[in-house]
């Protein structure tokens, strides 16, 4: 029996759709790449504006404690540094909807009708989610922190070279000040470390829905490890958080309802999966699936 040889026709042919989903792939790589060029220039025209935006929560916070919001350069480079982390950083938010489009376009010719649906949802609500943690961090996390720092000052909260005039202290005085005079590159590495990490925990509905979406988890899997998320949620609290014991319990008590939510998410996707599989006929209880067994 004559054995078939591959000939150079056949392996053409079953190399080519590697071939076009991997020119695809380059094509969408660039254009993202061509996206998050065009953001970071547009936001370093801008980043003034965008460190000044940053910076509203500590020169809140000083405020408050009657102090000049200002913060220092310590290296002669660090302000140039300072620019292009901001660029990064807005360029990549600005650009993350063309990003995420181009995602779409390369993976949306492989799936079916109702996976698109059920997937496109999704690429919607991760951004907006992402976005609402970031909010929520600058508004909400962001002050109670900085007002926790701040309290660690102590004597005259001025510098003996600011140009306020005020008096030295006495010099037998034992308290020696503590005041704050931060570095705008660890302010700013401080600031996006705190709007990332409540961006990435505000992802926990939509990684837990699109799981249960795929079957991966139950609502009552999620339910009976709920001890265990509660132990992981408060270590992200302590962590992610200052010593601060406010911005833990709030930190806590959000992220635990993102993840209640997250259940209540997948138990619904399974009732809908379950109605559509009983109208077709295709739904087995499990106790019909016991008594086959028996």
């Amino acid at each position: 029996m004559a054995s078939h040889i591959p000939q150079d026709d056949d392996l053409d042919d079953s190399s080519a759709p590697l071939i076009e989903h991997l020119a695809e792939l380059r094509t969408r790589i660039i254009w993202s790449l061509l996206a998050f060029i065009v953001a970071m220039v547009l936001c370093y025209t801008v980043w003034n504006p965008i460190y000044n935006f940053l910076t509203r929560p500590i020169c809140h916070a000083l405020e408050l404690r009657g102090q000049e919001c200002g913060l220092i350069l310590l290296k002669l480079q660090e302000g140039f540094f300072v620019a292009i982390r901001i660029s990064l950083l807005g360029g990549f938010a600005l650009a993350f909807p063309i990003i995420a489009f181009q995602m779409w376009r390369f993976v949306a010719p492989g799936l079916y009708r109702n996976e698109k649906s059920a997937f496109l949802p999704f690429l919607i609500a991760s951004p907006a989610m992402f976005f609402l943690g970031a909010a929520f961090a600058y508004y909400v996390i962001l002050p109670m922190a900085y007002d926790f720092f701040l309290g660690f000052q102590q004597g005259p909260l001025t510098l003996p070279d600011d140009g306020t005039g005020a008096e030295a202290p006495p010099v037998d005085d034992p308290m020696a000040a503590i005041v704050f005079q931060g570095s705008v590159d660890e302010y700013l590495s401080l600031t996006t470390k705190f709007i990332l990490a409540f961006g990435l925990s505000f992802q926990l509905p939509v990684l837990l829905t699109l799981m249960g979406k795929a079957g991966l988890v139950t609502a009552e899997g999620l339910a009976s490890v709920r001890k265990y998320a509660v132990v992981a949620i408060l270590m992200l609290a302590a962590v992610a958080t200052p010593p601060d014991v406010v911005s833990q319990v709030v930190l806590f008590v959000v992220v635990y309802g993102l993840y209640e939510i997250s259940i209540q998410l997948v138990r619904r996707i399974q009732k809908r999966r379950e109605a559509e599989l009983r109208a077709q006929g295709l739904w087995v209880d499990d106790d019909v699936e016991e008594k086959d067994d028996l």
